[in-house]
């Protein structure tokens, strides 16, 4: 009896772990065009029984998530030299898998997440899936979507079989109306982020229009879309059963965007605000976008606790006549903000503009020592210069540089239906009143700040005298004298307030404590390569003073002679070394810069972290 039953033409289901399926080529496709594949792997037992199928291999294997049920036995598939093709969102949790085992919190562990049922040990990956596009494997075309839901990351294959098109969920769902774990899904303490996501991947796979369902544990479902309406309705129960009032998803799904004027929506449903601006030739303009159709925010920040897709766009598309997505800005770094810009740029042509003050932090990630980066660069397409005026379309953007909450910020000014608009990003809440209600504003010191920030921006919002200002969490508001007399107050305030509070004797430390930062702050190299870094030293004093900077190095690394220079009062200078990496690959190696100014030890007052490994991955860089 054979271990393979077909469940679709060409598709042939080997039970296992998990249901692992062995998808042929499509009829008429010649050995030139690829072999077959399999969509998850199971224990690996499947390659033991290929020859029941007429095959002695498998051209790749596609991973719909990252759970060991579905992959335990990868390390078998690599051994074979059979490629893994894995979600983007999770290729932490097979590549470097060992990264989170080390790092997970063990005590006093209110993660949720089932991230520890992920592999026990680090496989090689050929590649990530592209998410929306269709792409070949083998001799098999596959088309990724992603179905957050069971895990944040996870994704459903669709391969098309003469009419019919066949979808391989993985756990999205068990069988109509059902999922095979719900623990899965709960992602955060108290939390109800999987369950709602779970019912938005329901809904968007319908669209997608597929005639058989085959899921990674139980049976084929032949009534795709009735099997995916009955659990979008059942767990649109259960979440409603865990809130104080209903969540209508399906509303959100449809209407995720509301008019602030005629031509400029807010997207609703994005976790920071996603403006759209709306040209009247069908192009669309974004301000920011990160994570949208955004249920929550899972515990963690790795890479697989976070969600970029493209959820609201065919609703922006069937319900405002926009075309084509053309320009993206970005108002500052954070990853909340951002994270979909690679997405956009991939998926629709987006070009990504940013401006001068923030490309750089973005297309070099964690070379500055800063928050809320994103994990892979996102270079500009265009670079917009701080006070710089460009015309899109009908429209014409003036960039203005917005230091406060952090120094790599900017704020966008335009005019849309005869309303002056000006883009604030996280700069503060506009939620202030002048004598009624203070205004909240939103500066963290480690992404860099100045005392005299919010002077600067008050200034700003003076000269540009906007109509409206919007943000990047809070509602916008109509913006009169009051409001810009309150903010010019509470910034002449922060700055008096911090210069009463920190030392004025003689010097001037920066607000931010940023004395000395080594860059760049974190990089993977491999094991005995040579390494430029740059110590950053501000002289706080009001005279010019030596600053001299001694590198502080891992244990078998080379120890580089220490380096000076004269600085001006209250000026920024750099300190460059050269030195090489150890020939041992370890985690988290060390470095410190050892500083004194003038005649006053800092000490060991900045520090950077490398990952030395025995050779970089395939299309890795250095850094």
């Amino acid at each position: 009896m054979s271990a393979f039953t077909e469940v679709a033409p060409g598709v042939h289901r080997f039970v296992d772990t998990c249901n692992v399926y062995v998808v042929m080529p499509g009829s008429g496709a010649t050995p030139e065009a690829g072999g077959a594949i399999a969509i998850d792997f199971g224990s690996g037992d499947v390659l033991d029984h290929l020859g029941e199928l007429g095959l002695t291999s498998l051209d790749a294997v596609l991973m719909t998530h990252h759970h060991r049920d579905q992959g335990q036995g990868l390390p078998r598939a690599v051994a074979a030299g059979i490629p893994i093709f894995v979600p983007p969102v999770e290729q932490d949790l097979f590549a470097r898998v060992d990264e989170m085992w080390s790092a997970r919190a063990l005590y006093n562990d209110y993660n949720l997440r089932q991230d520890r049922f992920s592999l026990l040990d680090p496989v090689s990956v050929a590649g990530t899936v592209p998410e929306y596009r269709t792409a070949r494997f083998g001799g098999v075309e596959v088309k990724t979507v992603p179905t957050p839901g069971h895990t944040m990351g996870s994704v459903t294959y669709l391969v098309d079989r003469g009419d019919a098109r066949v979808a391989f969920t993985g756990d999205l769902i068990y069988g109509p109306g059902k999922v095979w774990s719900l623990a899965a899904t709960q992602w955060s303490y108290t939390e109800n982020e999987g369950p709602a996501m779970n019912v938005l991947s329901c809904l968007l796979l319908q669209e997608e229009e597929p005639a058989v369902l085959l899921p990674s544990h139980g049976e084929p479902m032949p009534d795709a879309v009735d099997a995916l309406e009955q659990l979008a309705t059942r767990m649109s129960g259960y979440v409603d059963s865990r809130r104080t009032r209903p969540w209508d998803l399906r509303d959100w799904l449809e209407r995720p965007f509301v008019r602030l004027t005629d031509h400029l929506l807010l997207n609703r449903t994005a976790n920071s605000c996603v403006y759209v601006l709306l040209s009247d030739s069908g192009a669309a303009l974004f301000i920011d976008y990160g994570y949208d159709m955004s249920t929550g925010w899972p515990a963690g920040t790795d890479r697989a606790a976070r969600r970029p897709w493209l959820a609201s766009l065919p609703a922006l598309k069937r319900d405002f006549g926009v075309t084509s997505v053309e320009v993206v800005l970005g108002t500052h770094y954070h990853d909340d903000h951002i994270a979909g810009l690679n997405l956009l740029r991939d998926v629709e042509g987006t070009e990504v503009w940013l401006p001068e003050n923030v490309a750089p932090i973005m297309a070099d990630p964690m070379r500055t020592d800063l928050p809320c980066q994103w994990f892979e660069p996102i270079p500009a397409d265009r670079v917009l210069g701080l006070g710089e005026t460009v015309r899109w379309q009908e429209y014409e953007i003036t960039t203005h540089e917005l230091p406060g909450h952090t120094l790599y910020a900017a704020a966008f000014e335009f005019e849309v239906d005869g309303v002056r608009v000006l883009a604030t990003g996280d700069q503060q809440t506009a939620e202030g009143r002048l004598g009624v209600q203070r205004e909240i504003l939103n500066y963290q010191y480690r992404n860099r700040f100045r005392r005299d920030d919010f002077i600067q921006s008050a200034a700003l919002y003076r000269r540009v005298a906007p109509g409206l200002m919007i943000t990047g969490h809070w509602q916008g508001r109509e913006v009169d004298e009051d409001y810009l007399q309150l903010l010019t107050e509470q910034g002449d305030e922060l700055a008096a307030i911090h210069d009463g509070l920190l030392p004025d004797d003689g010097m001037q430390p920066p607000a931010d404590g940023n004395l000395v930062l080594v860059e760049p702050f974190y990089q993977r190299v491999p094991a005995g390569a040579p390494l430029e870094y740059e110590v950053v030293v501000v002289n706080p004093y009001d005279d010019a003073r030596e600053a001299v900077a001694r590198l502080v190095t891992p244990e078998g690394w080379s120890d580089p002679s220490p380096a000076s220079v004269v600085a001006g009062a209250g000026e920024t200078v750099r300190l460059r070394f050269s030195v090489r990496a150890g020939e041992a690959p370890q985690k988290r190696q060390r470095l410190a810069a050892d500083v004194t100014v003038g005649a006053v030890r800092y000490g060991q007052a900045g520090d950077a972290v490398a990952d030395v490994v025995a050779a970089l991955d395939s299309g890795e860089t250095l850094g």
